[in-house]
Order: C-alpha cells, then structure tokens, then sequence
C-alpha cells in the first residue's frame, strides 16, 4: 500500500470540500481518482493493498451517518441512506416485508462480518473482480491502464460477462444488491461540487465502450448520499436468485432479480435485473416485454430467458454462461410466481 493522506469528514460539507479537490483534479480524476471516500472500506482497502487503486487522499465519511444513514419507508416507497450497513438493511422489517428481493441480495452478497461493516453506497461502486484488473503484474486491463489492451479475451475469461461488453473489456460486475435496485427502477440521490441532483440507478454505472476506465457518471468529487425505491405492486412478489460455485460467501456466476405483478397468473409488469455475466447491473426490458401480457408459464419463462440474451457475446471459457442465464432466470420466474404473499 502506497502512503496517502487520511481526512475525516465530520458532515456532508466537509466531506464535498474534499470533493471540491478530486473536482479541481478533474483532468485525470477518472484514471488515478487523487481523493476516494472511505465508509466500510471493504473494497477500497483490498485494491489499495493490491496497488490497483492509489489515492493520494482517503475521505472517511462516516461522520455523514446522521445524514445519511436511515431507513425510511412508507406509501410513495423506500428510502436508504448511503451509509446504511448492509446488514441493518437486510435485516430491517420494512425491507424483508416489502421489497424481498433487497433483502436477499444483501444477504447472498457477503459474509456477516462484511454485512455488517460495508455501506449501501459503496457495495454499488465495488469494482470488477476481474483477476487480470486485481493483479498490477497483467499489464495489459484497459480498466485499470486505458490503451494497454484486454488480456482476458482471449485468456482463461469463466468468470467474465457475456452482456454489455467491448473489444476493449469483457470484465463482469459483481455486486447483487445493484441488481435489486435495477429491477426495480430505483434512483440514486447524489451531491457534489455542482450541487445535488438525483438520476434513474440504471444511468449510474457506464459501459465499458472504447473507456471501460470510467466505471461510472458521478463526476469527480460527487458522493452518493441515497436511493430510492418506488413503491408497486410488483415489490412484494420479488425474489433475488444466485448461482454460485459454493453456497457460503462466493461471487455470482449467473443471477437474477425478478419483480412480478399477476393478475390470475397473467403478467401485467415484470421487472427483470441480471448479475453474474454482465458489464454493468442489467436490467433486462427485453425479457420484461417479452412476459407483459402473458400467463407466467415455463415456456413464456423461457421465451423472456431468451429474449434477455439473444446479444450475449461470448470468447472462450465463458461460453456456457447464456445457458446458465436463461435457465437463472426462468427459475427465479416460476419462483417468484409461485410466492406466496
């Protein structure tokens, strides 16, 4: 780990003063991030200690909890502070009530001991596990040196994605919870230098594209401070499913998040998120068309499973995953049809 400057935040004002720095940076914020925020530090710390990631200064922005770090819910739908733990937001009666499929990516994501350190804001800025991004000694990760190339096509890649990738990156995002609020349309509150504004989740994260090195459109210095997740009647009937290599603490290597509203089994709204195999946190609009206005049944499951990877691109390894995927998510459907709420 390289020496770096460690700041506390007492408030959100200190904590965008610092931002204003990282803003004032903005030239090459994107490839070398100079400041980084620290709430649970269960990414940011690993990939200091692997020298992927070198920030001159380390913001700890725990002070902002008072701020942003509650758990509301009521008709219009949820609220969750940036720096609620994952495990207080699993574990919260409103969530495991309503919005079920919260609660199950948060706790299929990680271990106790990691629920119960890491925020809600940065499990959604996590970054790849892709092994040749975590290792410094792979010189060629557009990710992490833009212009070195992509040592992962055409290398061992299982654990790559299938959608949404580039000739410049194939690197598979790993997170659950994101998922969860891309399935079901939530919106990321967000503060920075410019001020506050507030965008759909599914425009959080980028795609690689010809710059898979900007992960991400909070300019430099923003700080995610929230979400929030409308209210419907599909919230209920929801379900996060996960295929791993282990059933304890592993990474997804195909996933869905699935939000069903039935009206005598016939599908009126369907809200389909993928992990496991993707760029980005996928929310599929093309499996959910594919189910509005039919009877869920396995072979309407399958059409929508389809549907959801017909632009699946795989190189080696990976080749396997589409299947893996279709059969994910035609589960997690007939599941979540068969709740009982």
């Amino acid at each position: 780990m390289r020496p770096f400057r460690y700041e506390h935040a007492a408030d959100r004002e200190a904590a965008l003063q610092a931002g204003r720095s990282a803003a004032a940076a903005a030239g090459e914020a994107h490839v070398r991030a100079p400041v980084q925020y620290l709430a649970g530090g269960t990414t940011l710390i690993d990939l200091m200690k692997l020298d992927v990631m070198r920030p001159e200064v380390v913001v700890d922005i725990n002070g902002l909890a008072r701020q942003h770090g509650e758990i509301r819910s009521g008709p219009d739908g949820l609220q969750l502070g940036a720096l609620v733990r994952m495990a207080d937001a699993a574990e919260h009666p409103a969530v495991r009530r309503d919005y079920p499929v919260i609660a199950q990516s948060l706790e299929l994501a990680a271990s106790q001991q990691l629920r119960n350190m890491a925020s809600l804001g940065g499990n959604v800025l996590q970054r790849t596990r892709c092994n040749y991004f975590r290792d410094v000694t792979w010189a060629a990760c557009n990710k992490r040196a833009p212009g070195s190339g992509c040592a992962a096509i055409g290398g061992p890649d299982r654990g790559m994605a299938v959608l949404g990738v580039s000739e410049h990156c194939i690197a598979n995002y790993p997170g659950d919870f994101a998922g969860a609020l891309a399935a079901l349309g939530a919106t990321v509150d967000i503060e920075g230098p410019g001020g506050r504004r507030v965008i759909p989740f599914e425009e959080l994260h980028r795609l690689p594209g010809d710059t898979p090195h900007i992960e991400t459109n909070l300019a430099p210095g923003e700080l995610i401070t929230g979400f929030s997740v409308p209210a419907g009647p599909w919230t209920r009937r929801s379900l996060y499913l996960k295929i791993r290599d282990r059933q304890s603490y592993e990474f997804a290597i195909a996933s869905a998040a699935v939000a069903l509203d039935l009206d005598a089994g016939v599908v009126r709204e369907a809200r389909v998120a993928l992990g496991g195999m993707v760029a980005k946190p996928w929310r599929s609009h093309e499996a959910e068309a594919a189910l509005r206005g039919h009877p869920l049944t396995e072979g309407s499951a399958q059409a929508a499973a389809a549907a959801a990877f017909a632009q699946a691109v795989v190189h080696g390894e990976d080749r396997f995953k589409p299947e893996l995927g279709r059969r994910t998510l035609v589960r997690a459907l007939l599941q979540c049809a068969a709740m009982e709420i």
